[in-house]
């Protein structure tokens, strides 16, 4: 049997063991609380695994934040493409036909899309200008009126006159993609394409049959110049003449429509 003194001791022991654990527990909180109060001092915080991938492989990188977005200016909301033409009307454009014509009768709005009668010779041009751009739209002949021509200017200048100062790409039936220079405007092209004003298109055509829609893709970044015709390169130029201008559609001589007209604004000199 145990006797008195025996039970006193051990009770003691147990006492001192309690003790001593509730003096670790205690001295690991206070560590812990030392830790976050440096934390919030300092602004840190402990590093995080990056997240797994979803299929167990490589982890991933954390994705990238709005600071970082802006910084390399994929948010810049001039970045992003706007449209030219909004099917209804003739807003954001304006019209010039020599000696004082009757317009409406050049350029009208149709079912959406923008007709050209091809008479008299002239142009429609944005009300706004643009320096570097990517400009989409697309285009097509009437099969029963047959091939025709017309031509997409590009930093038209402001003196309004048949044949403006601007670089043309053109649109004349089976020659989508040549480049003429209007006006001797500043620009180098492949020598053996070019022939005058004309720099001629780098492939054979890529334009569909009479009465299809086809595709520009036209990129004018600084100097550098690039048109594509669906999804074809077609031509390019370099040190093109820097500087903001208008963007126009031709009256040639004959029928043709547009639709989905829309720029891109892009970066600076090149």
């Amino acid at each position: 049997m145990m006797s008195h003194q025996d039970e006193s001791q051990r009770a003691v022991r147990a006492s001192r063991r309690a003790a001593r654990r509730m003096w670790i527990g205690a001295g690991a909180l206070t560590a812990l609380l030392a830790a976050v109060v440096a934390s919030a001092q300092d602004g840190s915080s402990a590093p995080q695994a990056p997240p797994s991938a979803p299929d167990g492989g490589a982890p991933r990188a954390p994705a990238p934040s709005q600071k970082d977005d802006d910084a390399r200016g994929g948010s810049d909301a001039r970045s992003q493409p706007r449209s030219l033409f909004n099917g209804r009307s003739l807003e954001g454009w304006r019209v010039f036909v020599p000696d004082n014509a009757d317009a409406s009768k050049t350029f009208t709005v149709r079912d959406g899309v923008l007709v050209c009668s091809g008479a008299p010779a002239g142009y429609i041009a944005t009300t706004d200008e643009f320096e570097s751009f990517e400009l989409e739209l697309e285009w097509r002949f009437d099969a029963e009126k047959g091939a025709g021509n017309s031509g997409v200017l590009l930093r038209v200048d402001e003196k309004d006159q048949v044949w403006p100062r601007s670089i043309e790409a053109q649109l004349h039936s089976g020659n989508a993609g040549d480049i003429w220079n209007i006006g001797e405007v500043p620009m180098k092209a492949d020598p053996s394409r070019t022939e005058g004003r004309r720099t001629r298109k780098m492939a054979s055509s890529s334009e569909k049959p009479l009465g299809e829609w086809n595709r520009y893709r036209i990129t004018l970044d600084g100097g550098k110049l690039e048109l594509r015709v669906n999804g074809v390169l077609q031509n390019e130029a370099e040190e093109c003449e820097v500087r903001k201008g208008r963007i126009a559609l031709q009256s040639e001589g004959a029928y043709i429509e547009f639709r989905n007209i829309s720029i891109r604004p892009i970066g600076g000199k090149r």
